[in-house]
């Protein structure tokens, strides 16, 4: 059969159309180091030549795992999950480890379908913000060898490396600068409540209201996306006008971005008759029409550190469990007057 007509080529057709051994071979495709220039560019050639694909699936069926990551973010419509896959991705190709992203959209069942894939496909590191009560699936997955980095949030548990941002400290800093800029009434939407990144900003956020100041009003919403926050502006806007908020903050961008539209199409002005300040710091905060204030999370740096931690427990099972909690930094611009 000629080579053209050939479906399907293995090592053994490399190996003798290029006049080396099978271990040649199999040394240019996973050691090239160990093969000098020469004989590598001629395998290489060859490969090339004869159309031959390795079978990646039952190598790594042999060998029990594969280098393949799993992320599993929870929603990847969101810039911030985005931006911290990319910090992951980055640090990945350096290590010439692909990633397989997965969205849970904040859906337990969906979580669970994902962390089934990759224990099938037997990642060899996981990083995921989880949704539901996962601690049990994690625990099996490291004893069939996969490692786990746990991201955007802490366990409550020493089993696991985490890396996180103190949202407490965010929700302060929003709730300081609206202080300090005359706000009294503040409303906080997001939600649902049970996800640790809302009642750790809101808690920040109640910390800090001054003593003359009303208690922080909880708009809890069922996303945190931009539709979630224009309907919960839109449901502020019933209230009489002695109890509307004359500052919101918003559990991110995305939820802030829809607040800043629905008040704005009702008239409101911003900053003058509302403050608005979001969480995250995403590209669109920047170039709102009213440039939006926010608490900035180092989402690269999230990414790329949870990936240094992944990569230290795959390469030494027994490494030290360590929790990395970032510091946010508030980002002031015209919609709270900056």
């Amino acid at each position: 059969m000629s080579e053209s007509h050939r479906t399907t080529v293995s090592v053994k057709d490399v190996a003798a159309a290029a006049g080396v051994s099978v271990g040649t071979v199999s040394n240019v495709l996973n050691r090239p180091e160990k093969v000098s220039p020469a004989t590598l560019d001629h395998v290489q050639a060859t490969i090339a030549r004869l159309g031959f694909v390795r079978n990646d699936a039952a190598r790594q069926l042999r060998a029990g795992s594969n280098r393949s990551i799993g992320m599993i973010v929870l929603d990847i419509r969101n810039p911030f999950f985005t931006d911290v896959a990319r910090g992951v991705e980055d640090r990945l190709t350096a290590h010439r480890r692909p990633l397989i992203l997965g969205s849970s959209g904040q859906d337990a069942s969906r979580e669970s379908t994902y962390l089934d894939l990759f224990e099938q496909q037997r990642v060899s590191g996981l990083l995921i913000t989880p949704v539901g009560k996962v601690l049990p699936r994690l625990r099996r997955l490291r004893e069939r060898g996969t490692a786990v980095v746990v991201v955007d949030r802490r366990t409550g548990s020493r089993e696991f490396s985490s890396v996180s941002v103190d949202d407490v400290r965010g929700g302060r800093l929003a709730g300081q600068h609206l202080a300090a800029v005359g706000r009294r009434r503040i409303a906080f939407v997001g939600g649902p409540a049970d996800l640790t990144q809302v009642r750790h900003r809101l808690r920040g956020l109640q910390e800090s209201v001054p003593a003359d100041g009303s208690p922080v009003r909880h708009v809890e919403t069922a996303a945190m996306d931009a539709d979630a926050g224009r309907r919960a502006a839109e449901s502020l806007l019933t209230l009489p006008a002695p109890e509307r908020p004359d500052a919101i903050f918003g559990a991110n961008d995305l939820v802030a971005l829809g607040v800043l539209q629905a008040l704005t199409l009702a008239g409101v002005r911003v900053p003058d008759d509302v403050a608005i300040v979001g969480y995250d710091d995403i590209d669109f905060a920047a170039s709102a029409a009213i440039p939006l204030t926010s608490v900035r999370q180092p989402r690269d740096e999230m990414g790329a550190v949870a990936t240094d931690l992944l990569l230290a427990a795959i390469d030494d099972p027994a490494a030290r469990v360590r929790d990395i909690v970032l510091e946010p930094e508030l980002v002031v611009r015209r919609s709270t007057g900056g």
